[in-house]
């Protein structure tokens, strides 16, 4: 709301509602400087910018997969954007948009580093088709610190004629703590949204990984939930975990947490344990993944969902 205060927009917060009014008059007289780093910011001023005569100049955007994605789609709809995959964006914007097209956004990583932590927990060998590498690069070289062995194909573009792809097959092998922490960054860093999935990698792993989820208030407390299937966490404050392993999985009976990462490791963690684990209420889990128990079965899971009544 304060980058598109430069658009001439005004919002007001009362209780239970937004007031919105806009003067259609108003340009930005300057670069407008992103206060954070923000994947959804940095879209709206982009679509903000897209329709507004003139150029715009957004610095710090956010260089994300999603927004690279964006500004390929506007780029198609006759808006001029310069500075793709950096963190100043220069946007030439038009008046109107109307024809049509056909688009395909980029391929998801944090799926591809969902289906990695399932191969390494559950000691797999996976290959995970379509991977955007320039997006998995640093948590692939976190996990090569690790002992994490992979095999990538020859890269290929995506159908949006951007991305890299390649196809990725894990080889199970030991695993040992990194010397340093783990933390995310802002892109080309490792991604705030893979974050967690480390968690019950270095469960895996021998030796003790400290996790420093910097960004959100209280997530890292969601991960100590994995206690109850034998792994040893060990909370040190709302943003940092100490994680020991190798873990003796185990089964047992939990009730999804409400952050969606978090609670799509505490699933595929109960995929190595011995027996019988229940996950309640994992409405999240399903507004985040697509089918991710029938994908998980295909791979050889026994996962079977029910729905309350």
């Amino acid at each position: 709301m304060i980058a598109l205060r430069h658009f001439g927009i005004d919002v007001t917060a009362t209780t239970g509602s937004y007031h919105v009014s806009v003067d259609r008059t108003a340009s930005p007289q300057r670069p407008i400087v992103l206060t954070e780093r923000g994947d959804t910011v940095t879209e709206n001023v982009l679509l903000a910018a897209a329709r507004h005569p003139g150029t715009t100049v957004i610095r710090n955007a956010s260089s994300n997969y999603m927004v690279q994605d964006l500004c390929v789609f506007l780029q198609q709809l006759g808006v001029t954007i310069e500075g793709l995959g950096t963190t100043t964006l220069t946007v030439t914007g038009v008046e109107r948009i109307d024809q049509d097209i056909e688009y395909s956004p980029s391929e998801d990583p944090i799926e591809a580093m969902s289906l990695l932590a399932a191969a390494v927990v559950t000691g797999s060998e996976i290959t995970i088709r379509r991977v955007p590498i320039e997006f998995m690069e640093i948590e692939l070289a976190v996990l090569d610190t690790m002992g994490f062995e992979c095999e990538l194909s020859e890269e290929y573009t995506s159908a949006n004629g951007v991305t890299r792809l390649v196809d990725l097959r894990t080889v199970p092998g030991p695993l040992k703590a990194p010397l340093d922490k783990i933390h995310p960054l802002p892109f080309p860093g490792l991604n705030i949204d893979n974050l967690p999935f480390f968690a019950i990698i270095a469960a895996c792993a021998h030796g003790s990984t400290l996790i420093h989820d910097w960004v959100y208030e209280n997530r890292a407390i969601y991960l100590t939930e994995l206690t109850t299937l034998g792994a040893k966490v060990h909370l040190m404050d709302p943003h940092r975990v100490m994680i020991e392993g190798p873990t003796k999985w185990r089964a047992g009976e939990i009730m999804c947490p409400p952050a969606l990462r978090p609670g799509v490791v505490i699933l595929l963690a109960m995929l190595a344990a011995p027996g019988v684990s229940v996950l309640r209420n994992v409405y999240v889990i399903n507004r985040g993944y697509e089918d991710l128990a029938t994908r998980l079965n295909a791979l050889g899971a026994q996962i079977q969902t029910f729905r309350d009544i």
